[in-house]
């Protein structure tokens, strides 16, 4: 019982809460040289330092004050938090579209015990109802958990198993998908899936959330809402990712599978289209296309599903006096594809050289991104990359890095004749390969300059 009152904390942290008789749940009003601060205090895990105490303020917010600046703490009473997701019955309207919901494990809308530390995620449709009501406003939803790991341990056999699954549910009639999904690796899985997907006559949607739905800065439901509109209403039928535009939340963006990326490890705002422009914006009341080369809603139910994959392929970021034996180890290793992020226009340095022309001969396909994102390879420019293409290394247009990789996987699980697999590479199948970089596909605002200052102060809210 014991160590339930005081659950995580030992040490100095501990000896601080007996000292004032709080304990985990004491809802508190605390004392210390940095302000006044009341909530509740919250467990720690056993693995937390000794410094620290935790509490839950009433905005919603978690902070940790340091025992050393703790005054005094007056128990006001005890509350404990058991965040129990409410479920209500998922009203079925006929007039709506019919949406279904595919769980990968990022559990888009979820709360935190703070009893156990524990995520509790609300994913059937009446856990979502409950957590989410606007859903019903929006289509019939249906639910169904493929999987349940962390997006770092997406693989092949998810990959392959969630496509599979996309195309059973066109088939069987779906007006449109929602795919949950960690967000670390949503824009790789986007990007398998717009080549392991083939002209879904319907939406797919890949959505996240950078802020748990605790928090009250959480931007799930807002996400999962824009994504669910999309897919049931929208005229947009290819894989995308749906997440927020600006750092608020006046609208959400559309992204192509193929040239979306993460680019913030912790802003809402953070997937990007890279080296073009989004699909569209999504409002509360209306979609604004940004483009007109999308590909349309259709009413057949024909789709292409080819799971093929060789997970015998490698990214290397090439760095200064990276040494040969990182592209020989591939070899050796039995890889038989090799994605480069070359610097500038497609470079390494001259002592690969033989590594490249080893992995040639063994039949290694290797291919040439670039490490900047926006922008093309051009191997042609100086005699650097006229060598290596000599080498046999192909250069990949304006693919990303990881869409590249995705694809090659994709290429070399269907053939690894070389042509044939140069065939693939460089036909584009969703938008991976542009035939040219718009006048407003590359902006990146360096902050501190006076005009770019006076812009941002126009929609900065």
């Amino acid at each position: 019982m014991a160590s339930d009152l005081y659950k995580g904390y030992r040490g100095n942290a501990l000896a601080c809460l007996k000292k004032f008789k709080a304990g985990v749940w004491s809802e508190v009003d605390i004392d210390s040289t940095r302000g006044e601060f009341k909530g509740i205090i919250l467990p720690r895990s056993e693995t937390a330092d000794a410094e620290h105490i935790v509490i839950k303020l009433h905005n919603g917010y978690n902070i940790g004050l340091a025992v050393h600046t703790i005054v005094s703490i007056t128990v006001l009473g005890r509350k404990e938090a058991h965040y129990k997701i409410p479920e209500k019955e998922f009203p079925i309207d006929p007039s709506k579209s019919n949406v279904k919901l595919l769980g990968t494990g990022g559990t888009i809308a979820s709360r935190l015990d703070y009893r156990t530390g524990a995520v509790i995620p609300a994913f059937s449709p009446g856990e979502l109802y409950g957590s989410v009501p606007e859903l019903a406003d929006i289509c019939n939803l249906e639910t169904e958990k493929l999987y349940g790991v962390f997006s770092e341990n997406m693989g092949p056999d998810q990959w392959k198993g969630l496509a599979e699954a996309i195309g059973r549910e066109i088939r069987n009639g779906i007006d449109g998908i929602v795919v949950g999904h960690g967000t670390d690796t949503m824009h790789h899985t986007a990007a398998i899936l717009s080549f392991m997907v083939q002209d879904s006559p319907v939406p797919i949607v890949m959505v996240g959330s950078q802020r748990s739905s605790d928090r009250p800065s959480s931007d799930a439901a807002i996400n999962l809402i824009n994504a669910t509109r999309t897919a049931a209403d929208s005229d947009f039928a290819e894989v995308m990712v749906c997440m927020f535009g600006p750092t608020s939340d006046q609208y959400g963006l559309l992204h192509r599978g193929t040239r979306v990326r993460k680019m913030h490890s912790s802003y809402r705002s953070a997937f990007r289209t890279i080296g073009d422009i989004p699909l569209a914006m999504v409002e509360k009341d209306r979609f604004i296309p940004l483009r007109e080369d999308y590909k349309r809603r259709r009413k057949d139910r024909n789709v292409r599903i080819n799971t093929s994959f060789d997970d015998r392929v490698s990214i290397v970021y090439y760095y200064p006096n990276m040494k040969p034996d990182i592209i020989e180890s591939l070899i050796d290793n039995g890889y038989k594809g090799i994605v480069i992020a070359g610097t500038g226009l497609g470079h390494v340095n001259k002592l690969l050289y033989p590594a490249l022309e080893k992995a040639r001969d063994k039949g290694v396909h290797v291919y040439m991104t670039v490490q900047t994102l926006w922008g093309y390879v051009q191997m042609y420019v100086y005699d650097t990359g006229r060598d290596m293409m000599d080498l046999g290394v192909i250069p990949a247009s304006n693919m990303l890095p990881e869409v590249a990789y995705m694809k090659l996987c994709w290429a070399l699980g269907q053939n690894h004749d070389r042509d044939e697999v140069k065939k693939i590479m460089l036909t584009p199948f969703a938008g991976e390969i542009t035939e040219r970089e718009p006048h407003n596909g590359y902006l990146i605002y360096q902050g501190g300059i006076p005009e770019v200052e006076e812009f941002i102060s126009k929609y900065n809210r």
